[in-house]
């Protein structure tokens, strides 16, 4: 087996020195400090959010603050990661929303377990849930991470309601047409 060696080139007088790669660095460093910035100083400054973004789900009132989720299970059945939990609730008749068909008992999502994916907010037929601009979810513990009915009302809080379903349908029952 043949071994080439290779003599190694003496550096220069200006390669010694390393002012040609010092001149090159600090021409980059002054370029860049005349360009618009590009980063942002995150948590102080936040990022645009684009449209379409899909944040943290969240449970939304109406206008009249009740709350527009009847416990249909239809995003606990559809939520692929299984992160969502419903156990549903009665109206009480003696309450000004008893002609409303039901309310959740007690309402859970799994932050741990969610995938952003958006389906529960597609499959909902009231518009209950809703994904918020929210990103940045933080915790100490597993159990800080499942939000519980009353911190998704509280981060959901109320939306315009454009069907009046339950409005038209007080309505109708009291002219006389349940259906």
């Amino acid at each position: 087996m043949a071994v080439k060696v290779i003599e190694r080139k003496p550096l220069s007088w200006a390669e010694r020195t390393y002012l040609p790669q010092i001149l090159s660095g600090l021409r980059i460093t002054f370029r860049n400090m005349f360009k618009p910035k590009v980063t942002v100083e995150y948590p102080e400054e936040r990022p645009p959010i684009p449209v379409g973004y899909r944040g943290v789900p969240t449970l939304v009132r109406d206008p009249e603050g009740r709350e527009k989720c009847v416990s249909c299970q239809l995003c606990e059945f559809v939520c692929p990661p299984k992160a969502i939990r419903i156990t549903p609730g009665e109206i009480p008749e003696e309450s000004q929303y008893a002609h409303v068909e039901k309310a959740p008992k007690e309402f859970e999502i799994d932050m741990l377990r969610c995938i952003y994916c958006g389906l529960c907010q597609e499959v909902c037929p009231e518009e209950a849930i809703f994904l918020q601009n929210t990103y940045s979810v933080t915790g100490t513990s597993r159990a800080e991470f499942v939000n519980n009915k009353q911190k998704l009302y509280e981060i959901g809080g109320t939306l315009p309601d454009k069907h009046f379903k339950w409005e038209k349908k007080r309505r109708a029952a009291e002219h006389g047409n349940a259906h």
